[in-house]
């Protein structure tokens, strides 16, 4: 391996844009990878770069890091990211997105509707609760719950 292929957290940190903090919490949930070096100190492939720009990205459009992890699942463990693994990583994410998007469709259809309706109960609200499926699980707050 060559070593000025390899960052140090500070310095990815930096050339991310992102906290220390976050290069370690990325890395606790299996989405960057790094190595020790001789001297136990971490080191990040320059590839983790771009791995922690999609992250941001798909953050800033929205994708919780369930979404980002489940997305990410065809990356863990390779070395080399090919072509391939970033087409892959799109296509699930557009998948991901077409959902998105269709509720944001959905949402903007049903929005006029929505205000000032006044239903707590959600009893009768096409978009969250259409049909009244909720009541069949009990009461509660259940899309506080959920989210």
């Amino acid at each position: 391996m060559k070593e000025k292929e390899f960052l140090s957290v500070g310095e990815i940190a930096k050339r991310s844009g992102v906290a220390i903090s976050t290069i370690h919490f990325y890395e606790s949930k299996g989405l960057i990878r790094c190595h020790r070096n001789a001297g136990n100190q971490r080191r990040f492939h320059r590839r983790e770069l771009r791995v922690i720009s999609y992250i941001k990205v798909a953050q800033t459009i929205g994708l919780s890091l369930a979404e980002i992890q489940e997305a990410f699942r065809s990356l863990v463990g390779k070395d080399k990211l090919e072509e391939s693994d970033w087409k892959c990583l799109a296509s699930d994410w557009n998948q991901v997105l077409e959902r998105k998007l269709n509720l944001i469709e959905k949402m903007r259809a049903q929005l006029s509707l929505c205000i000032g309706c006044g239903c707590l109960s959600l009893k009768d609200c096409p978009l969250r609760n259409p049909n009244d499926i909720e009541s069949l699980k009990g009461g509660g707050p259940r899309f506080l719950m959920d989210n």
